[in-house]
């Protein structure tokens, strides 16, 4: 493979674990982009949509339509911020938890059999953060 440049193999890359990740949660009914907002939701503290957005990289619509559909499904509950009505905050139910606590450990073995040929994990972490800190604004 070294043929490609690197841009195609960062595409490949992300388009295997996308299509190992929605295969192993669809047992779970589970979508990856589902995942992302409900496994950030596990780390934040009731983040607006917008907040969610910076954290998973998503666009702010995308996520809007994403908390819609998973609060339809009880999964997430949205209520509007005390001090900004604009904003709309967003937090995991019982339900959305039973639900995400599994995919979370499904995922995490997963990524585990996708690095296990890697002897320094931690480096291609500090290398995939600071490729993601560069602006291509």
């Amino acid at each position: 493979m070294s043929e490609f440049s690197a841009g195609h193999l960062v595409w490949r890359l992300a388009m295997k674990w996308r299509t190992a990740v929605d295969r192993a949660l669809d047992p779970l009914g589970l979508t990856h982009a589902q995942y992302v907002v409900l496994s950030s939701l596990l780390a934040l503290d009731r983040p607006t949509q917008r907040e969610l957005a910076d954290h998973t990289g998503l666009e702010a619509l995308y996520v809007s339509k994403l908390a819609r559909s998973l609060e339809a499904s009880g999964f997430v509950g949205r209520t509007r911020d005390k001090v900004d009505t604009r904003a709309v905050r967003l937090e995991l139910t019982a339900r959305g938890r039973e639900v995400v606590e599994p995919a979370v450990a499904l995922v995490a073995s997963l990524l585990d059999r996708l690095l296990e040929p890697l002897d320094d994990r931690a480096a291609l972490s500090r290398s995939l953060v600071a490729l993601l800190a560069v602006s291509l604004d």
